[in-house]
């Protein structure tokens, strides 16, 4: 099993910035991917930034160039560097991990993102 501890969410001004933290402990094994999903109000969980073990990252269009992934693999932590925030990025933001050859991600319990003026 694979416990997975989200922090650093929180209420920010448009044009703001924000760092999520997410922290994996338990059986790892290791090669897996770690990420960001993103789910508001009424819509569904969708993907925001992905990373391998070896550093390659994926980004959705609507965060490139205003996000950056990163993670510590001597940690097993993943970090999330929100930058230009937007009230469209508002939502709650969870960490996944999923090992290499498996097909059931682990998640995160979530932490919410809201940016208001």
């Amino acid at each position: 099993q694979v416990q997975l501890v989200e922090s650093g969410g929180g209420l920010v001004q448009p044009g703001g910035s924000l760092r999520l933290s997410c922290a994996a402990s338990g059986t790892i094994f290791s090669g897996y991917t770690m990420g960001w999903y993103q789910q508001a109000p009424g819509k569904q969980r969708e993907l925001v930034a992905t990373i391998t073990t070896g550093g390659y990252t994926n980004y959705a269009d609507s965060v490139q160039g205003r996000f950056t992934i990163s993670r510590d693999n001597t940690k097993n932590t993943v970090y999330l560097q929100m930058n230009s925030l937007k009230p469209e990025d508002t939502a709650v933001y969870y960490c996944y991990l999923l090992h290499i050859g498996f097909k059931n991600p682990y998640w995160g319990q979530g932490t919410q993102v809201t940016v208001s003026s």
